[in-house]
Formats: structure tokens, C-alpha cells, sequence
């Protein structure tokens, strides 16, 4: 064989072995690891003397998707067969009217929009002598910090009183538990609902204090009962209906999600002091003979049914 047909030989030996190489991607190889930071780092720590320091890996956050807001609730005349009320005072009611028309707030704002009082603090449950305490871990204040503490989970700024109106005088708590009311609507004119919890009471046959615990789902709760006042007794109180008309949605959204968990609405003469805000309610957590387990238990639920409302309803 002569020597041009081994150089062209070996051409195409060559042509092949480095088109391969090509193909396997070893030349890219090659320039990536020149173009590596250690092969920067070493040229520029020969040329300078300085060390080259690689910048660090950013990662681009996930793009978020915020979530689908909620529609508010709607109630339909219907609902309203889920609805009693005791209605002392004998108006006539448009039930069906009063349930439909739409609640404006937002409870979920920073500001406080809820206040939580207790005109009858020291009221208690089976355990305690005559069922009341000045003890706030046992009375109806350790009841309002379990709904304070729920209400909070859920996302609504609330201010709970701990103010012993009862004490030492019986008499005159409802007067000095408007002037507290008074005081905070006053400094936090963000607040839409003002709750005054309190824990009723009854006695069986014998005399004693009866339990009005019921099981709901599996689960041993007192039952919670809303008072609205009115203006019947003289009291100037014209915006009684805008009280009746929220406790009616409260209990609607209660009852649809744990039935009979609610005593009917009781409708009375007096005020009761919910002239000072539309958003007022007085709700009667369980009875004497109740557990304080149960009641803690029943401010679960309400939480739940005031966090549903708490944008409003359609």
C-alpha cells in the first residue's frame, strides 16, 4: 500500500473517530468543563492571585395561585322552617323577610370586629357552689376566652372584656356592662358584633338544676340560645330587627350544620343593651346543670357559624 492511501486512510479514520466524538457530545463536554468555575478559578487565581468565588444559585419562587374566594351565603324563605322564636313581646314578624336581607360586615379586617362582654361574669356550671364563681377559670370569662381563642383561629380579631359586672352587686350589671360596651365601641369603632355571653338556667321536677346537653355528631355539647331584645318596654331600641335578622342567619348556618344544637330565638321586651350596635347579640351558653366541657364545646360550634357569616351574606 503506498503512503497517499495510508494518509488518506488514516483521514478517514480520523474524520470518523471525531465526527463520533461530536455526535457523543465530547467536545461539549470538553468546552463545559473549560468554561467550569474550577477552570475559571484557576486561571484567574495564576493571573491574579485573587479567588474567584462562584455566585450562588437563585431559585425562582413557585407561582402562587391565590385562593378562590368563598361565596357569601345566601338564605332562601325556606331556610326559615328550620327557624322558632318565643316571641314575648307578640310583634309580627316577616321571618322569611328578616333571614333574606343581606348582612353587610366584614369581620375579617386587622382591626377588632368582635367584642366579647359578659354582663353576668361570674354565672358557672355544675361543679361550682350555686353555680357561680368569681374564679375566671371557671366562670362564664373562661367560656368567652375559648370563643376569643377560637374566633382568633379562624381569622377574626376579637377583644374580650373580662370584667366582672355581677360583682360584688347582682343588681346593676347591665348598666355597668353598657358602660364597657360604650367605652370600646367608643376607642374601636371597628367592631361590628358585640356578643354578651351568659349561661342559663332551669330546674327539673325535684328542684334541681337540669342539663340541656344534647349529642350532636358524636359529641356531648351544650345548647346555645340567642336573645334579642326589643323596644317594647319603652326603651329606644329602633334597630331591634337588625339584631333579630343576624341572629336568625346565625342560627340558620348553626342548624343546617348541627341540628338542634339551638334553642328557639327568644324574643323579649326589654333592650338588654343591644340598642348600642346592629351587630349585638345576647347568647345563652347551656344551663346550670351543664358541664363546663359542654359549653366550651357549644363555642366551638358558634365560632364555626360566625366565622361562615363573617364576610357578610348574600
Amino acid at each position: 500500500m503506498d503512503k497517499k492511501t495510508v494518509r488518506f486512510c488514516a483521514i478517514v479514520i480520523l474524520f470518523a473517530i471525531g465526527f463520533r466524538l461530536y455526535v457523543g457530545g465530547f467536545f461539549h463536554q470538553c468546552l463545559d468543563i473549560l468554561a467550569g468555575p474550577k477552570v475559571r478559578a484557576f486561571l484567574l487565581y495564576a493571573g491574579t492571585g485573587m479567588v474567584y468565588v462562584p455566585p450562588e444559585e437563585t431559585t425562582m419562587p413557585e407561582e402562587t395561585v391565590p385562593e378562590a374566594t368563598q361565596p357569601l351565603p345566601t338564605f332562601s324563605p325556606d331556610d326559615a322552617a328550620l327557624l322558632h322564636i318565643t316571641n314575648y313581646p307578640e310583634y309580627t314578624l316577616d321571618v322569611p323577610a328578616m333571614l333574606t336581607a343581606p348582612l353587610s360586615w366584614d369581620l375579617t379586617t386587622e382591626a377588632p370586629a368582635v367584642l366579647i362582654v359578659h354582663t353576668h361574669a361570674c354565672e358557672s356550671y355544675e361543679g361550682t357552689a350555686d353555680y357561680r364563681t368569681t374564679d375566671k377559670t371557671e366562670n362564664m370569662v373562661s367560656v368567652g376566652e375559648e370563643l376569643a381563642k377560637s374566633l382568633r383561629n379562624k381569622g377574626i380579631a376579637v377583644l374580650h372584656d373580662t370584667t366582672l359586672h355581677d360583682d360584688p352587686y347582682y343588681d346593676g350589671a347591665y348598666f355597668r356592662c353598657r358602660d364597657t360596651v360604650e367605652q370600646y365601641l367608643q376607642q374601636y369603632p371597628s367592631i361590628q358584633m358585640v356578643i354578651d355571653l351568659h349561661r342559663d338556667a332551669y330546674t327539673d321536677s325535684s328542684g334541681n338544676q337540669a342539663s340541656g346537653a344534647i349529642t350532636v355528631g358524636g359529641v356531648t355539647t351544650s345548647r346555645l340560645m340567642f336573645l334579642v331584645g326589643t323596644d317594647a318596654d319603652g326603651w329606644i331600641h329602633p334597630g331591634w330587627s337588625e339584631n333579630l335578622s343576624t341572629a336568625l342567619k346565625l342560627q340558620t348556618v348553626l342548624e343546617k350544620k348541627y341540628p338542634g344544637l339551638c334553642r328557639p330565638i327568644c324574643m323579649r321586651s326589654s333592650a338588654f343593651n343591644q340598642d348600642l350596635s346592629p351587630g349585638m347579640l345576647l347568647i345563652e351558653v347551656g344551663t346550670a346543670g351543664d358541664q363546663k366541657e359542654q359549653a366550651l364545646q357549644a363555642v366551638e360550634f358558634l365560632s364555626e357559624g360566625i366565622a361562615a357569616l363573617s364576610r357578610g351574606s348574600n
